[in-house]
Order: C-alpha cells, then structure tokens, then sequence
C-alpha cells in the first residue's frame, strides 16, 4: 500500500516536471506567437479603416474649395475604393500575393492623399478652413497610428518567424504545429527605396 502511494507520488511528481519541463522548453511559444501576430495585425487593420473612413469628409470638403480638380478628388476616391473593397482572405499573413496586394492597395491610397495635399496647398481659403484643419489633424494622427500598428506587426512577425526558423522552436512547430506557416510583412515601396531628386534651377 505505501509502495503504491509512493509510485503514485512519483508518478504526479514526474508528470509536474514534464509539464514545467515542456513549459519551460518553449513548447508554447509558436501558438502564442502566432496569436500576437494576429493581434498586430488586426490593429493594423483598424488603423487603415481609420483612415478610409475619414477620406469621404476630406474629399468632400476639398471639393468645395477646389472642385476643378476633380483628377486628384477621383484618384483619391478609386484609391480608396480598391483599398475598402479587397476580399482580404483570412489567411493573408501567410499569403504573399494577398500580402502585396493588400500592401499596393494601401500604398496608392497613401499616394492619392500625398497628391491631394499637395493640391490644397494652393488654396489658401481651403487650409484655413477649420473642418478642412480638424480632418488633416485625424488623418497625420491616423497615419501615425499606422506606423506603430506596422512596427509593432513587423516585430512580432519577426518573433513569430524566427521561432519558425531556429531550434528548438522549429522542431517543436514540426511535431506539435505542423500548420504553422512563416508569415508576411511588410516591405518599403519603389518610392521609399529610391532616393529623392533634388532640382536647385
């Protein structure tokens, strides 16, 4: 009887080690990653509806000071609509293609409303205009919040994939996680990359 209950007590005794043993060893990590990733990515999201949300008010307030220049309202809302309309697949962050798609579509609306600022600076009445000053002020305080909700999913992709990519994490995401598939992030634009042109004539 007492060599049961000490087999028992070893037996809960080693299983308690396994367990922390386990724990310790990282067997979580992958799925714990994975679901900061999602979480970045998700404020991501919200920060790009944000800012399409508040392109219709700053479109039509800029129309009504500068309606003759229509090319850079319509590039503005067409960029906007490619953004908002995207079927974003549930598993973009492991698709590339959806990925970059995803990326270009957010980059030209970007454009557009670097366009259409670059027009209003020609109207004076317009950049005095106190709606026209409350939307510009929430549109460079959204674009900040999307720099952060970028950052903050870039560095926990980078989390997530190195896990994927370096022992032991690598080979307990191919016993435990066999799904688990490296993700995507972004990357800088054409214009980012090239320098500048700079003319003094």
């Amino acid at each position: 009887m007492i060599r049961n209950a000490i087999k028992t007590s070893r037996g809960v005794v080693l299983a308690l080690a396994l367990a922390v043993g386990l724990t310790a060893c990282g067997v979580n990590n992958v799925p714990t990653y994975d679901e900061q990733v999602k979480a970045a990515w998700s404020e991501v999201q919200n920060q790009y509806q944000r800012r399409a949300d508040l392109v219709p008010n700053l479109v039509e307030t800029v129309r009504g000071y500068a309606n003759q220049e229509r090319q850079t309202l319509t590039q503005v809302i067409e960029a906007r609509a490619k953004a908002t309309q995207m079927q974003v697949p549930a598993n973009i962050t492991e698709n590339p293609e959806a990925f970059q798609r995803y990326q270009q579509n957010q980059q030209q609306l970007t454009s557009a409303l670097s366009r259409l600022m670059v027009v209003v600076e020609r109207y004076p009445d317009l950049k005095s205009n106190q709606n026209f000053l409350a939307l510009q002020s929430q549109l460079e305080g959204t674009e900040n919040r999307i720099a952060v909700a970028r950052r903050d999913y870039i560095q926990a992709v980078q989390k997530y994939n190195t896990e994927l990519r370096t022992i032991p994490g690598r080979w307990i995401a191919g016993i435990l996680y066999p799904d688990a598939k490296v993700k995507q992030t972004f990357t800088a634009n054409e214009e980012a990359q090239s320098a500048p042109k700079v003319n003094f004539q």
